[in-house]
């Protein structure tokens, strides 16, 4: 029995390490000399399905309105846990909220006085979102 790899299965694979290489500098990279912004969702998201992101405060833009980062982290926690982080880079977070064909708002934080897009996650990677991103950048 032959166990060499096929020519063709090598290609591929030295195709699939080269991108996997490409990913992981990019991930390297968003953490050296960049600005970041952490958010962290607790419990609230597992029942609603939703994470929450700001835009206003006390009437002035705030959170994703203001931020000066590169990169959005958003943690889905449970208790003190980290389940997930969700990580985008402002630009295109910016992007998939403005093209929700749905954008449901709510206040909260102290006082009240935050004003805050509620996302669903389900939502945020459903074929639509995907496709209106994909148009909205090539344009």
């Amino acid at each position: 029995m032959n166990l060499q790899p096929k020519i063709q299965d090598r290609k591929k694979f030295d195709l699939d390490l080269s991108y996997g290489k490409v990913r992981e500098q990019r991930v390297a990279d968003m953490l050296q000399d960049k600005k970041i912004e952490v958010k962290s969702e607790r419990n609230m998201w597992v029942r609603t399905g939703n994470i929450a992101i700001e835009y206003e405060c006390y009437g002035k833009p705030s959170g994703i309105s203001s931020t000066e980062s590169d990169y959005w982290f958003h943690n889905l926690c449970i208790g003190d846990d980290t389940f997930a982080t969700l990580v985008f880079d402002v630009p295109s977070l910016k992007r998939i909220i403005d093209n929700l064909d749905e954008k449901r708002t709510v206040s909260g934080g102290d006082n009240g006085a935050s004003r805050m897009y509620l996302v669903n996650l389900q939502k945020l990677f459903s074929s639509d979102v995907i496709k209106a991103y994909k148009n909205a950048k090539e344009t």
